[in-house]
């Protein structure tokens, strides 16, 4: 491999050049993979759903064993309803995230009718005489062969000096 910028022989990829000192890439190994968008909003559904049941799962553990208790920290009542606040939350992106897809699948569906409607529409025959205007050759002009040659300038050009 040849360093792209000093030209040195010899070299090694995923590795900085000996002469000058700039990294040189493998581009033939794949880069990462693009993650579609409703791909994402898989992963974002069961991490969702895995959350809100985790904090609610907590928070009820909290309140079972504190619930009614002597000298129980108000903080574990706090942390019982930022859990149970945090689960709400999780449960509201969860149900946004079930909308998303649903309107990722329908405009997919739009995307495929639209297409299937295009290639029936694309093979029509419609009759060019009809779209385009017949060529009017009566105003053409010629180009002239000398025209903006040299033969027009003087024949002997003075050179003021300074």
């Amino acid at each position: 491999m040849f360093c792209p910028k000093c030209g040195n022989a010899d070299q090694r990829k995923n590795t900085y050049c000996r002469q000058c000192g700039i990294f040189l890439p493998d581009f033939a190994k794949e880069g990462k993979r693009e993650i579609s968008p409703e791909e994402h909003i898989k992963y974002n559904i069961v991490l969702s759903f895995m959350t809100a049941v985790a904090g609610l799962g907590l928070s009820v553990l909290l309140f079972s064993f504190f619930l009614g208790k002597e000298n129980t920290p108000a903080l574990i009542y706090v942390t019982a309803g930022f859990l149970i606040a945090m689960s709400a939350w999780q449960i509201q992106t969860l149900w946004r995230s079930f909308q998303l897809r649903k309107h990722f699948k329908r405009q997919k569906n739009d995307v495929a009718e639209q297409l299937n409607q295009d290639s029936q529409n694309v093979f029509e025959s419609v009759p060019t005489k009809e779209l385009l205007n017949e060529a009017n050759f009566a105003d053409a002009v010629p180009a002239s062969i000398i025209e903006n040659t040299t033969s027009r300038l003087p024949e002997k050009i003075t050179r003021k000096s300074s």
